[in-house]
């Protein structure tokens, strides 16, 4: 009878992951395409302006002290009104979701004002507060409020007859209930609202920016200045910024999410 089992060498070190190159393949396809229609002439390179181009007008602008100016404006009012809007949302969807008075009383407003196109909401704030930064902060604090309302209200719904039930009998207060299951059972759905808030909150902060000119500051306002100049390679220079910008809120959300949940058991 042979004893011979396979030989296992445990790893001293947690393997890392192979990074995925694959999401290069579109946007390195698309540049190559670009480069060639303008290279040869097939696009009016006044409208299609060649990526040469686009890429001196990025070092230009990099270089540009009044470009990180701008990008500490956006931050800040994107922060602000972020941080409003869901501190607010998860406020109303708890009480919402575990108050049948305050659901019968505020929920039809919320569910009718949420039908409102945000970007409905900007003359009037406008009209009332001006066009500074008490406007767009406003204007984002209500574009992270929605989904944030939203998914906390999922999140408490979501927690069974059954869960409070054990709460009962175990003798928990009011407090213990929310603090100690209503909130961790529904924090999932909380952060996954508190995630798309924050999505929404960065797209606010741009149209905003652009919306409602003022100081003529933020990365709005590039855009602003390259359509107003007819330049376009500092309007696809602005793009990319608030897109990459908006990539790593997105990749610090996520984190920052599996960070919050990683008490959960892992799904079998």
């Amino acid at each position: 009878m042979s004893n011979d089992t396979p030989n296992h060498h445990p790893a001293t070190k947690k393997d890392k992951p192979a990074r995925d190159w694959r999401g290069l393949v579109l946007p390195i396809a698309f540049i190559t395409l670009w480069y060639v229609v303008t290279s040869l002439k097939l696009v009016n390179t006044k409208l299609i302006v060649p990526p040469v181009g686009v890429l001196t007008t990025s070092f230009q602008e990099l270089g540009n002290v009044d470009f990180y100016t701008g990008i500490g404006l956006s931050l800040w009012r994107d922060l602000s009104g972020f941080l409003i809007g869901s501190l607010a949302g998860i406020a109303v969807g708890v009480l919402i979701g575990v108050s049948r008075l305050a659901d019968k009383i505020i929920g039809p407003t919320f569910h009718t004002a949420r039908q409102i196109s945000l970007f409905a909401w900007l003359p009037l704030l406008s009209a009332m507060v001006g066009t500074g930064d008490l406007s767009k902060i406003i204007f984002i604090a209500f574009s992270a409020f929605y989904p944030v309302v939203l998914g906390t209200l999922e999140g408490v719904r979501g927690v069974t007859s059954a869960h409070a039930e054990v709460a009962r009998v175990y003798g928990f207060t009011k407090t213990q209930i929310l603090t100690r299951l209503i909130l961790p059972a529904a924090s999932p759905q909380i952060l996954s609202g508190v995630r798309l808030g924050l999505i929404y909150a960065w797209l606010a902060t741009i149209g905003a920016e652009f919306l409602l000119v003022n100081d003529g500051q933020g990365l709005g306002n590039i855009v602003f200045k390259g359509r107003m100049a007819f330049n376009i390679e500092l309007i696809i220079f602005g793009l990319v910024a608030i897109g990459l910008i908006g990539n790593a809120f997105n990749r610090i959300a996520d984190k920052a999410e599996q960070g919050l949940l990683r008490w959960r058991a892992p799904a079998r």
